[in-house]
């Protein structure tokens, strides 16, 4: 088992659970949050994994923190990460709805997304905080998760959290009547459709999260056509029971920039009284039908992010199984049975990646990082079994598919670790 420490600094280093190696699997990024639940980080930092040797990206000024770095698939790197606001003050201060995505690249960081919370608010800019950014496969584009400004000063129950997408069709300038508002890089829309009270045993969700993209070229349909863009998120339902349950949701998304700014029967910038709405012709799709089960939905601990495998026919998520243990499963994108690839003794403990090869996953169960064959699930130790699992935030296989990235304590830290494959 060749582990190494990477980091050794007397302080807490976080990976994000994907697209935290450079294209060259030299350099992992990383934000240094005292602790995951709390943004207080001012740097973005990268360190190189053969030397040890760290550098800083990027420093926040003005009071503002950043964190939640990913890296482009390509090179030369560019970062992305959540910014929180400058000059924070008791009306505006870093929260869901308030902070916005940057890309950084030569120590300069660029906003993503624009801020327009003043009617009538513009097409492509958004009205709150988007958060988890990450690059589509081939870079061009970039997923985040979104909470609301406008409708959380309406009623803070309709901010819901939804799934958007960042495409480079143009720079979005609002006319900005307010002091926090401010222009934006690329045209950002959301894609998912929340309702407040979704209807028990409907496909109506109440909240969207945790989304994945599908496939490096997307994924086959059932007619042996390509969709090219697509992503996976999950979705609360209401079960007729009146619980909540998590499953899996599919929306494909416009063949080209362009078709992000066409509006279908709502404002893509929302209203007053509505959130933002999805261009035309995107709907989501539920493709897991799990209320069910013994144990309906997926699983909620350890938190986790659907990942698709290279060539998009599987969807990989977290779920009990019949006696209640947490295994991981596949489902295609446009549906079926899902399949259960692990039959493990106790709890899988982390979120999960793929090797690029789509033949195997890596994750934590028993304490130790584990790769998992696809096809057997058969589990491979990487790492000795110890009284502490490592950290569930991030298991992360290097793009050429010989290492393994991932989080353990030492001393009271946080600390960057990686094990040869």
């Amino acid at each position: 088992m060749d582990e190494k420490q990477i980091t050794f600094a007397a302080r807490h280093h976080q990976l994000t659970n994907i697209n935290v190696w450079s294209a060259d699997s030299q350099w992992l990024a990383y934000d240094v949050r005292p602790s995951g639940a709390s943004f207080t980080g001012q740097t973005i930092e990268r360190v190189n994994v053969a030397s040890g040797v760290s550098e800083v990206l990027y420093q926040a000024h003005d009071g503002a923190h950043v964190g939640v770095v990913t890296v482009s698939p390509q090179l030369p790197p560019r970062y992305v990460c959540i910014h929180g606001p400058e000059h924070p003050d008791a009306e505006w201060h870093y929260d869901f709805h308030h902070r916005r995505g940057v890309i950084i690249q030569d120590g300069e960081a660029r906003t993503l997304d624009a801020c327009d919370i003043t009617p009538p608010y513009t097409p492509g800019a958004l009205r709150g905080g988007s958060h988890v950014h990450v690059f589509s496969p081939d870079g061009s584009r970039l997923s985040f998760t979104y909470n609301d400004h406008v409708m959380h000063q309406r009623d803070a129950a309709q901010d819901l959290r939804n799934v958007g997408v960042a495409v480079p069709l143009h720079e979005v300038k609002p006319p900005k009547a307010h002091p926090r508002e401010y222009d934006g890089s690329h045209f950002c829309v959301l894609v998912s459709r929340t309702q407040v009270s979704p209807k028990p045993g409907s496909d109506e969700i109440c909240r969207a999260y945790e989304e994945g993209w599908i496939g490096t070229q997307g994924y086959l349909c059932a007619d042996g056509s390509r969709q090219r863009w697509a992503l996976a998120f999950i979705g609360d339902t209401i079960a007729a029971s009146g619980e909540k349950v998590a499953e899996i949701f599919v929306v494909d998304l416009p063949e080209d920039n362009a078709g992000f700014a066409i509006a279908g029967a709502q404002p893509l910038q929302g209203t007053a009284s509505q959130l933002p709405a999805p261009p035309a012709g995107v709907c989501q799709r539920r493709i897991t039908f799990t209320h069910e089960r013994r144990y309906p939905g997926l699983a909620a601990t350890p938190r986790h992010w659907l990942r698709s495998s290279p060539d998009g026919a599987h969807i990989a998520f977290l779920m009990k199984d019949e006696q209640g243990i947490v295994q991981l499963w596949t489902v295609a994108p446009t549906g079926g049975e899902p399949r259960q690839v692990t039959h493990c003794h106790s709890d899988i403990q982390s979120a999960f990646s793929w090797h690029p090869n789509g033949q195997q996953l890596a994750f934590v169960c028993d304490n130790s990082v584990m790769l998992c064959q696809l096809k057997t699930g058969e589990l491979r130790r990487l790492t000795p079994r110890r009284k502490q699992p490592p950290c569930g935030d991030a298991v992360v296989i290097s793009p050429d598919g010989r290492q393994v990235a991932y989080l353990a304590g030492v001393a009271g830290y946080q600390q960057i670790f990686s094990v040869l494959l």
